[in-house]
């Protein structure tokens, strides 16, 4: 991998680890449409500790009181919603931990390819469109609770087959449970922060087992470019998201279904 490829593919990770258009189907892509090389481990690593420390950033203020309140409920004080989000977000980590652990290398050998992007492209797509056709027409007053948490981490264990969208999955879940588009938001990329950090810790401890060479400047630079990319796209997903909604990311998940169909047909 050259360094023209990497940082498009750092800023591809970061545009797309957030918006509901599944940033591992826009990282394969490459490789499948243009025979550009596998970007390979330590680059996974790099881009995704970008993308968590723009998170982890962003929602700094919200993590501190979360984790705040979590501590002070286990000291004994009464449990709030800020001290149950914890709970919420490590057991709604567990069914995409689970799928990850036992389906990740059947997924890894037989869905990297355009057939199947194209096609969860598409039908994932759609079922955001349904979904933001629902929020609209009944606007979500629902709040947080366990049922809700593990109903949205059942959709993002779907999150590791390429292009169905972990944002896109836990977005549209909570959109049908009758959340605002706001707090499904909110409660998908802090969601991301558990289910990142692990599979970060996995491919890390998968590194440092190998022996290939890294080049660590390739890397920091990478994880630098990703990180301020994710920041600024989920400032601005957040402050578009009630006026423009889901539906110009469905729109471009049909075109992009589309184009990849054209690729593989031909």
């Amino acid at each position: 991998m050259d360094w023209f490829q990497a940082v498009a593919l750092a800023i591809v990770q970061g545009l797309t680890e957030f918006l509901p258009i599944s940033s591992s189907a826009h990282l394969v892509i490459p490789s499948l449409v243009l025979n550009w090389p596998d970007q390979g481990l330590a680059f996974d690593v790099a881009v995704h500790v970008g993308t968590l420390a723009a998170v982890i950033v962003y929602y700094r203020r919200d993590l501190l009181d979360i984790v705040t309140a979590w501590a002070a409920s286990l000291r004994g004080s009464p449990a709030t919603a800020q001290s149950r989000m914890v709970w919420y977000l490590l057991l709604a980590s567990v069914p995409a931990g689970l799928m990850g652990f036992f389906q990740g290398d059947f997924i890894e050998a037989q869905a990297r390819n355009l057939p199947v992007i194209a096609t969860t492209t598409l039908v994932f797509g759609l079922l955001l469109g349904f979904a933001d056709r629902h929020a609209a027409r009944k606007p979500g007053k629902r709040t947080l609770d366990f049922k809700v948490a593990m109903l949205i981490g059942l959709a993002q264990a779907m999150a590791p087959v390429p292009g169905v969208s972990r944002s896109g999955a836990t977005i549209t879940a909570a959109l049908l449970l009758n959340m605002s588009r706001q707090d499904a938001a909110r409660f998908s990329f802090l969601l991301s922060i558990p289910v990142i950090t692990g599979a970060g810790l996995l491919k890390g401890a998968q590194l440092a087992a190998g022996a290939a060479a890294v080049d660590w400047a390739l890397m920091l630079v990478a994880a630098a470019i990703s990180g301020v990319t994710a920041y600024l796209c989920i400032a601005v997903f957040l402050r578009l998201l009630d006026r423009v909604g889901m539906m110009p990311f469905v729109y471009y998940r049909i075109a992009l279904a589309g184009v990849l169909y054209f690729f593989w047909l031909a």
